[in-house]
């Protein structure tokens, strides 16, 4: 929308300040009109680990709204995933042509609008007093910015939606700060809560529009962090799942023995504490095989630990494998089975739910959120080995049918918690509303 044209009119006709809400608002739902252009922004994207947030940009799609996907990198990572490798060619990087894009869009940006600029620096010279990283690593997240602005004036983008509250959210800052659009950002736990006073929450929740706690102890973190009369930009937004990821009635019968670990191979994922109950497992009950689904910086420690307990031919670790192969390692385990020291609630979870697979699991953050024990799954306390091998014993022990019960009641409680077009319709509706308030402002000025 042209900026002059608005203000004449306001001016021309007088009309009330809730004439062009009204006026947005019809023009965000009818047929054939322009949809909202808003922009996704993440350190890395695609990400293999990151699966939910590409599931997330799609489902935002399907509510009528053109997304531009917006990255700091990852234009070279190795991606397996078809899905992944059709975003990585849709995504524009800021890093991709080195640095001196990057100084020519401060240049022009600094001359163009030189307070602002000032306001900018200055917010990213304050994120990087007791910050992570010195100062010139917060000098290049501007610079970074100063191009994404450009980016988004050419889309026409009109709200800024990060993920994860490290720098992707600074940098959206940063861009609001130089005269961009309005932004929010997606905060998931546990790393963003375990250095919040070096990431600043506070400032760049104090600067968004809203920010998404994917759950409610997430939410209760974020409180924490936040400024009292910034608790109420804090909403709920789940990880969700598309209806293809549930499987069906009929669910296949799994593999007797086999369980199933699902994820990056690293210190929080409790991979070790895991072998090691798995090796007391096997002393109990033989014939079991564990799966590990998934890499990391961890791998060398991890078969390490798997020779010296001689489990080279009871566990297999697969690498990094694709969300269908993920789908298929789940369906062919009787549970999935993940000893988090530290998590908020990892997604796979939710898939090995909507897949009619109980879990077994630990007391950490949100996760008691979803698994209830006895009817979903088995909790036990993180690190501790012996509950861990008593609640793999009990469910390699049960019936087909108890383990169908548990399953089916997974299912039910993840559709109901975690359906991914509910979560979007939730985060379109903030999206438009602040959209309008944005177009309201500029009516205005």
């Amino acid at each position: 929308m042209d900026r002059e044209t608005p203000s004449t009119a306001f001016t021309e006709n007088k009309t009330s300040t809730a004439e062009p809400h009204a006026r947005s608002a019809a023009a965000a739902t009818q047929p054939g009109a322009e949809p909202l252009r808003i922009a996704y922004l993440v350190n890395q994207y695609p990400k293999v680990s990151h699966t939910f947030i590409r599931r997330e940009i799609l489902a935002v799609e399907r509510q009528g709204i053109a997304v531009e996907r917006v990255a700091i990198r990852g234009w070279d990572a190795e991606v397996v995933d078809a899905e992944d490798i059709a975003e990585q060619a849709r995504t524009r990087y800021a890093l991709k042509g080195g640095m001196l894009p990057l100084l020519k869009a401060s240049w022009r940006t600094l001359l163009a609008s030189p307070r602002q600029f000032a306001n900018a620096l200055r917010e990213a010279l304050r994120m990087s007093w007791g910050g992570e990283r010195s100062a010139p690593y917060h000098l290049i997240y501007l610079a970074e910015a100063c191009l994404i602005l450009e980016w988004l004036r050419e889309a026409d983008v009109k709200h800024v939606h990060a993920h994860f509250g490290t720098n992707s959210a600074e940098v959206a800052t940063l861009v609001h700060l130089l005269g961009g659009p309005a932004y929010s950002f997606t905060v998931h736990g546990p790393d963003e809560f375990d250095k919040a006073h070096c990431l600043h929450l506070d400032k760049k929740i104090g600067h968004a529009k809203f920010v998404a706690a994917v759950n409610s102890y997430c939410r209760a973190q974020l409180f924490r962090r936040a400024n009292l009369t910034d608790w109420g930009k804090i909403k709920i937004v789940h990880c969700g799942l598309e209806p293809e990821f549930r499987a069906t009635s009929e669910s296949p019968e799994p593999t007797k023995g086999r369980l199933v670990c699902v994820g990056r191979l690293c210190e929080q994922k409790g991979q070790l504490v895991l072998l090691d109950a798995f090796s007391e497992l096997r002393k109990r009950i033989g014939g079991s095989h564990l799966v590990l689904a998934g890499d990391g910086e961890m791998r060398p420690e991890i078969e390490a630990r798997i020779a010296t307990l001689d489990l080279s031919g009871a566990v297999t670790i697969t690498g990094w494998i694709s969300s269908a192969a993920v789908r298929d390692e789940i369906l062919a385990a009787e549970a999935l089975v993940l000893p988090s020291f530290q998590e908020s609630l990892p997604v796979v979870i939710m898939e090995a739910m909507a897949l009619r697979r109980p879990v077994i699991t630990t007391y950490v953050a949100g996760i008691p959120e979803l698994v209830i024990p006895g009817e979903t799954g088995w909790l036990v306390p993180a690190a501790a080995i012996t509950p861990l091998v008593d609640a793999m014993e009990a469910c390699l022990t049960s019936s087909p049918e108890a383990l169908k019960r548990m399953g089916d009641a997974g299912y039910a409680r993840v559709v109901g918690r975690h359906d991914i077009d509910k979560e979007a319709e939730k985060l379109a509706r903030l999206f438009k509303s602040n959209a309008i308030g944005r177009e309201i402002e500029e009516w205005h000025s």
